[in-house]
């Protein structure tokens, strides 16, 4: 039998370890990346960042003997868009990361499920009740509260840098909801090994393309950095994954937001950042949501499955 076939029991402090340590991996990646500022071009980033991702998804692969079995794939057209949109949202989101603060970069990244929603209730049908709709309209609210200053303009204009960082992080964030809504269709016929080595194989591909716009020749340095940085993307994935393997959707995703706390220290302490209060209720205003969201995700879940329970096997 597969390793992957075995289903664990629940192990809840299990998930949200391997939950807490994926988000610390995934900002180390982003703290490599950004040590890099404005010096190496966005296309070159995504490129290290998918490429070097592998490394640590095909020995995972090859240790569970599934490296073969994890290209299969009906639908190389579905993964091939998958990664289209993935080279997309990390483009943009890479290129906002070398001109926002980093806290800031963080806040308008948690637009991502809100934006999840609002296009799976348009191009996937489901079902959004109210006060869903009303936690996604508070947590965008949120959203502005942090954009807004960065497009100021009046005694002091705005800084031009800063307000394209802006547009590429929503942009950023809108590709990645897009990108939800592709896995979502994909994992009804794909599984999650083969989405995964497709993406980090597509993305490669796609973002080696942008040498043509041109490169630039890292430093020692630099290229440790980068290197690094893959590296960290491809194990925070497998952490991510493997998380939900032990534990509930509910239970682990509010720990996404400890990223924030991690982001204000690295932000403050490594490249002497000021935090914003803006960006501090803003942030807080779409956490707020987005645990309510997830609260709400959970109770309609346990009602259904109580329905399921006292209903007739007719229905």
């Amino acid at each position: 039998m597969s390793a992957t076939s075995l289903v664990p029991s629940p192990q809840p402090m299990l998930g949200i370890g391997l939950k807490v340590f994926s988000v610390v991996v995934f900002v180390a990646m982003q703290t490599s990346l950004k040590t890099l500022g404005e010096e190496i071009p966005a296309g070159q980033l995504v490129f290290f960042r998918s490429f070097f991702a592998l490394v640590p998804v095909a020995i995972y692969l090859a240790y569970l003997g599934e490296i073969r079995t994890a290209l299969r794939t009906d639908d190389i057209g579905g993964h091939f868009l998958r990664g289209i949109i993935g080279v997309s949202s990390m483009g943009l989101g890479f290129f906002a990361l070398s001109r926002l603060p980093y806290p800031e970069w963080i806040a308008i990244s948690y637009a991502t499920p809100l934006l999840t929603v609002i296009f799976a209730a348009f191009f996937l049908k489901e079902t959004v009740r109210a006060y869903r709709w009303a936690a996604v309209l508070i947590g965008l609210c949120g959203i502005l509260v942090v954009a807004v200053p960065n497009f100021t303009l009046g005694a002091e204009a705005a800084d031009p840098d800063r307000a394209y960082g802006m547009l590429a992080s929503l942009g950023g964030a809108g590709f990645a909801a897009i990108a939800m809504i592709q896995v979502r269709r994909l994992v009804r016929k794909e599984r999650t090994p083969t989405i995964v080595i497709y993406f980090s194989l597509t993305s490669s591909l796609v973002a080696l393309s942008t040498i043509l716009f041109g490169w630039v020749w890292p430093s020692p340095a630099q290229l440790v950095a980068l290197v690094v940085a893959g590296l960290c993307g491809g194990v925070g994935q497998l952490l991510l994954t493997g998380c939900y393997r032990y534990a509930d959707t509910s239970t682990i995703a509010p720990f996404e937001y400890t990223s924030m706390l991690f982001a204000i220290a690295i932000g403050v302490q490594f490249f002497g950042e000021e935090i914003q209060s803006t960006t501090l209720v803003g942030a807080c205003i779409v956490i707020g949501s987005g645990i309510f969201i997830i609260y709400r995700e959970h109770r309609l879940g346990i009602e259904r499955r109580k329905a399921r329970r006292v209903s007739s096997p007719q229905g």
